[in-house]
């Protein structure tokens, strides 16, 4: 039983090993990927430093920047607190290694000292003829052979114990110092951070000075994001207003041709015509979730698209989320509300779908392109876009181009805006995409 137990602690030890491990890798993983991201917009940032004007693209790309050292940071508290778990362990390893290896020590110069006072010819003889039989005797010598070896076994498990203690010590040293290091890095980030909102603020005040300018054009992307978000929920509801139409359609058809059945089945048996059963729940008054997925084609897509979650393609081959989901301030002080993530890529970049579906929109606002993928229950948007490749009622495959991304020309930015919807209710579309 004891031994099971052992077992069975052992097995969860390893378990518990692999889990963080795969969460340092992912971190780690991750933690690059900001990195590439961040060198990125580095990039892009001093390309905009030879223009003597602050512009709304060098706000925007600080802006990304802070957001992704901010994720960076939080990836390094990750990282840090792995850590600290990992050297608690690896303390613990060694102090129970250090307790193992002085029992044995102990056990072992016992073992020495009867040895050596047991040593003589003599003292070993004496030790078999004063055996009552030979059974006795047969067995007394067996002990001596396996005294020997077992003091020969135990010296052996010492080595292994010094040796293991080594490597766990070794280990802890390198955790250790991977910690500093980590904590060195993330000084460096906060410091870099806190630069990078300096910078804000300056361009901010330099925007200022073209208040007029700046005003404008924030206006015109404010209408402009008002008109997409009004577009997609009237192609939505339009969409689901249809699904219900057709559920309707085929729930009516469907008792039509009960009733007709049952009719010429009561004729045939000459009895009096049944009476009609109490229709069913309306159409109109089921649940948008049971509209959408009304045939088994929707109800699969909907599950497979629900099963993809956190592993959809992105949108675009290559990219930076510049603005999350959910409600955010502006630096100028502005509350704003973005249903989606906007998606900064390079110019003429291909957008692509995330899924398969059926394309139910294609629309201008504002002088750029809004197409929009039913996938059962789920709606994914994209919108910014200069040019488009499909057409409403056109089924598409996963990854297959839809058009090209606009390229602001105030600004010089070149963002696709996408969105992940459930029937009538918007999701965060980065939790929903796998790690770029």
């Amino acid at each position: 039983m004891k031994f099971i137990k052992a077992v069975f602690f052992l097995l969860l030890v390893l378990a518990a090993v692999n889990v963080h491990a795969q969460s340092s890798d992912e971190l780690k993983r991750r933690k690059a990927q900001l990195n590439k991201e961040l060198e990125q917009l580095n990039e892009d940032y001093n390309e905009t430093l030879n223009n003597k004007k602050a512009s709304l693209k060098q706000l925007s790309i600080l802006k990304a920047q802070i957001n992704l050292r901010q994720e960076k940071i939080e990836n390094i508290n990750s990282e840090v607190r792995l850590l600290d778990n990992q050297i608690s362990e690896s303390n613990n390893n060694v102090r129970s290694l250090q307790s193992q290896l002085d029992q044995l020590k102990k056990e072992y110069a016992a073992m020495i000292l009867f040895a050596y006072r047991n040593q003589s010819a003599y003292n070993k003889m004496m030790f078999l003829f004063a055996s009552k039989d030979f059974n006795q005797a047969y067995k007394r010598l067996k002990y001596l052979q396996q005294f020997g070896t077992y003091r020969e076994r135990q010296a052996n498990y010492i080595q292994g114990t010094q040796k293991e203690l080594h490597v766990k010590i070794n280990e802890l040293d390198r955790t250790k110092n991977e910690k500093n290091d980590l904590l060195k890095d993330q000084q460096k980030e906060k410091e870099t951070l806190g630069n990078e909102r300096n910078n804000q603020v300056k361009v901010v005040s330099d925007l200022s000075q073209h208040e007029g300018i700046l005003k404008k054009q924030q206006r015109d992307l404010q209408a402009k994001i008002v008109k997409t978000t009004r577009a997609i929920n009237e192609a939505i509801r339009r969409e689901i207003e249809e699904a219900r139409r057709r559920a309707a359609e085929e729930e009516r058809r469907r008792a039509e041709e009960a009733a007709r059945l049952a009719a010429a089945k009561a004729k045939a048996e000459n009895k009096p015509a049944p009476v009609a059963p109490a229709p069913a729940k309306p159409a109109a008054a089921r649940s948008t979730s049971s509209v959408l997925n009304a045939t088994p084609e929707a109800a699969k897509l909907s599950n497979d698209f629900l099963g993809n979650r956190g592993g959809l393609p992105w949108p675009v081959s290559n990219g930076i989320i510049t603005q999350g989901f959910g409600t955010y301030t502006t630096p100028e002080g502005i509350r704003s509300e973005s249903t989606g993530v906007d998606i900064r890529t390079n110019q003429g970049s291909t957008v692509r779908a995330v899924f398969d579906g059926t394309v139910v929109k294609v629309g201008d606002v504002s002088g750029t392109y809004l197409v929009i993928i039913l996938h059962g229950e789920y709606f994914t948007a994209y919108s910014n876009l200069r040019s488009v490749t499909v057409a409403r009622g056109q089924k598409v495959s996963t990854k297959q181009a839809i058009g090209t991304v606009a390229t602001d020309p105030s600004t010089g930015e070149t963002e696709a805006h996408f969105e992940i919807y459930k029937g009538t209710t918007p999701v965060n579309p980065k939790i929903w995409l796998a790690p770029n």
